[in-house]
């Protein structure tokens, strides 16, 4: 099938229509509070007892009216029964998303509505990062996890490792982001923490999560006749950071350490749902499982910024069923397709079959070859349930 065929022309108006409506809706753009350096210095200074008041972006569009022209989108005249129903979940996904920046600080009403788009931690979920818990770190005071670089020192690295994809992107350091880096999709920019100083480990995850991940797929999702492989896929957050954190283990970078990491914050959501305080949640992590107050104030803050933020716990179950992927022989490159997810992976052949989507041009050079050698982090993904 053709893209200019007759058959195609209401969808690429559709998908056209959607597109410049949720280009404007980047969460991650949102959500991120705008004082959580002030805030931790209050925090910590209350004896971790004060419950921190975030402040966030404004919000710069008609939240009414974009929900009123997502659902005018006359889907029923997409003749494809199966991209129809595609774009009928693109568009409750892309609803659901409006819905969560519309009520960020809003305490309850943010956390039910991240609670809509994202899930929440399984009883699984919880066992598997209880389970990573039990194991030692690596030695964290070789060389390899020091603290070495500035946010402008890190930059270069990251210059460096991209030399080797065909594309181009923009870098800008930020006070404001919870994360130490971030990709912003919407804008074509690696985002650095101003307030991290890096490690030699934290460069190599970084490089090959933010930018051989996230940057890939931000850069595949434009080459599309449809926009909506740009902007997201439903669920596309779990399968992307699943490939993301995947990239880091197949690049000899994920440690158990790391890991760890990831464990805690399935701890710090499943925590929203016992309904914990911010001071509470954090006091499980630094009093119970004795996690560093600096780490687990930052923890704290992904799970509770916008009023409780669920996505976070969606790292270790993502990267569980790329590795089960991955291991069962299957196709990668399809999910570098863009902002995608592994449940549309048949859909997403099928419209590169029908010429509407295209096979991924920049593929992740961590996916070339498994340079994995630490056998414990094997060991600990194997046995995931």
């Amino acid at each position: 099938m053709k893209t200019d065929n007759v058959i195609t022309k209401p969808l690429l108006e559709i998908d056209k229509s959607i597109d410049a409506l949720v280009k404007q809706i980047e969460l991650l753009s949102f959500v991120n509070p705008t004082n959580i350096e002030e805030e931790k210095a209050r925090f910590f200074s209350s004896k971790y007892l004060t419950q921190p008041v975030f402040k966030y972006p404004d919000i710069n569009f008609d939240r009414f009216k974009l929900h009123r022209k997502l659902f005018k989108q006359q889907i029923e005249l997409i003749e494809d029964e199966r991209i129809k129903n595609l774009y009928e979940d693109i568009i409750y996904t892309y609803s659901g998303l409006i819905k969560c920046i519309e009520t960020i600080g809003s305490g309850k009403k943010f956390y039910y509505n991240s609670l809509h788009c994202f899930g929440t931690p399984t009883e699984i979920d919880v066992e598997n990062a209880k389970y990573i818990l039990h194991f030692e770190d690596e030695d964290l005071d070789s060389q390899a996890f020091a603290p070495k670089y500035n946010a402008k020192e890190a930059e270069s690295f990251f210059r460096a490792y991209s030399k080797q994809y065909d594309f181009t992107y923009h870098i800008k350091h930020s006070d404001k982001i919870s994360a130490i880096a971030m990709v912003s999709n919407n804008a074509k920019t690696l985002v650095l923490n101003t307030n991290h100083v890096y490690s030699d480990n934290e460069i190599g995850v970084l490089t090959n999560h933010e930018i051989g991940v996230h940057m890939v797929t931000t850069m595949n999702g434009l080459l599309h006749p449809l926009k909506i492989f740009s902007h997201g896929f439903p669920n596309n957050e779990e399968t992307q950071e699943g490939l993301a954190v995947f990239a880091e283990y197949m690049s000899n970078n994920l440690t158990v350490t790391r890991l760890k990491e990831l464990a805690y914050r399935v701890i710090a959501v499943n925590s929203l749902s016992k309904g914990y305080s911010f001071s509470k949640t954090f006091r499980l992590l630094h009093n119970q499982y004795d996690l560093e107050k600096e780490a687990a104030y930052y923890i704290t803050v992904r799970a509770h910024r916008g009023g409780g933020f669920t996505k976070d716990y969606l790292y270790l179950t993502g990267l569980k069923k790329v590795y089960d992927y991955y291991h069962a022989n299957k196709n990668l490159s399809l999910l570098l397709t863009g902002k995608v997810s592994l449940e549309y992976a048949d859909d997403i052949e099928s419209l590169i079959e029908k010429g509407l989507a295209v096979p991924a041009k920049h593929i992740t050079d961590a996916y070339t070859v498994n340079s994995n050698t630490n056998k414990t982090v094997d060991f600990i993904l194997k046995n995931l349930k």
